[in-house]
């Protein structure tokens, strides 16, 4: 049987597909391309993660098709119902990413509170004629510790955040639609933990109490946060985004860092991907990464294996 990780595979994932009698195609293929590279080619598993889109015209397309993975959390690239209904297995890697991206969230917000997102692109240019110029600019920094942390979103990624931000000393409050309570480890040396249980609270309340905000919630219509939950925020709040694009208002957000109502916000994720607007790449209060919240190696090898044991549990 033939797998296409059109959009890549960890080596460990490739291995043990192989180990266990598959043939992997890396080959990128082009979107439009893709529904003929699959019945060319009798491909019976496709792996994407999130640049390959698996819609209805596709798999319309390919009846022989058999399984459609993503590694990765979101399937929002995928017509997950409608492929369901029509005989393919729908699979995806919920837990593999949640500390990798757990871990983006505190770089924005450490690279927020300490100015390391302007710095580093003015250090260069200005760091041998304005040193102390520079040095007084980046000189308000804040401590995370003691700071209240809002998670909008309290999944496995929002309880991975919550357990990093519990040993960094922050204060935890979280919001979700659908869960009441969650119980969070944190772990210590030497075996030694704490279990921490988060009941969590209507986000009206989180807007009004948190120092900063990270979002954690699959993409929806309509913005999480627009005009009116910005207005209810704190002053000299934090935000970063590394969920979703789309699901904070940007135009609104600008406002409000121009307006100093926002400190400063990170983004991983953007209404326009892969082009997202000029002012915010260039505006000089946001921390901004390439969409990379699961793209630690280690994170690529935990998806790998585990969508290569899924396939073979399905298929063997």
């Amino acid at each position: 049987m033939k797998v296409l990780a059109n959009d890549g595979l960890s080596e460990s994932g490739i291995k043990a597909l192989e180990k266990g009698g598959f043939e992997v195609i890396t080959t990128k293929v082009a979107q439009e391309q893709v529904a003929n590279f699959i019945n060319e080619n009798n491909v019976d598993v496709i792996l994407v993660r999130s640049a390959t889109k698996v819609k209805k015209d596709i798999i319309d397309a390919c009846p022989g098709l058999k399984i459609i993975g993503r590694g990765g959390v979101g399937m929002d690239n995928i017509d997950v119902d409608y492929a369901r209904a029509n005989g393919k297995h729908v699979i995806n890697t919920p837990a593999s990413s949640s500390e990798s991206v757990a871990e983006l969230v505190f770089a924005h917000l450490f690279s927020g509170v300490r100015f390391l997102h302007d710095s580093n692109r003015t250090m260069p240019l200005e760091g041998d004629s304005n040193f102390d110029g520079l040095k007084k600019a980046y000189a308000n920094g804040i401590e995370l510790r003691g700071k209240t942390l809002g998670i909008i979103g309290f999944g496995r990624i929002g309880q991975a955040v919550a357990k990093m931000a519990l040993g960094l000393g922050m204060k935890v409050i979280a919001s979700d639609k659908f869960l009441g309570k969650a119980e969070v480890k944190v772990d210590f040396y030497n075996g030694q933990f704490i279990n921490v249980e988060i009941e969590t609270e209507p986000m009206e309340d989180l807007l009004k109490h948190a120092d900063f905000i990270t979002l954690h919630v699959p993409a929806q219509n309509g913005y999480v946060i627009g005009a009116n939950e910005l207005a209810q925020m704190k002053d000299n709040v934090g935000i970063v985004n590394a969920s979703r694009g789309g699901i904070i208002d940007e135009v609104a957000l600008i406002d409000a860092l121009d307006s100093k109502k926002v400190l400063f916000a990170g983004l991983d994720v953007f209404e326009n991907e892969p082009t997202p607007e000029i002012k915010i790449l260039m505006h000089p209060k946001i921390s901004l990464t390439p969409h990379i919240g699961a793209a630690t190696l280690e994170a690529q090898d935990r998806i790998g294996t585990e969508l290569a044991e899924q396939i073979m549990g399905i298929l063997r």
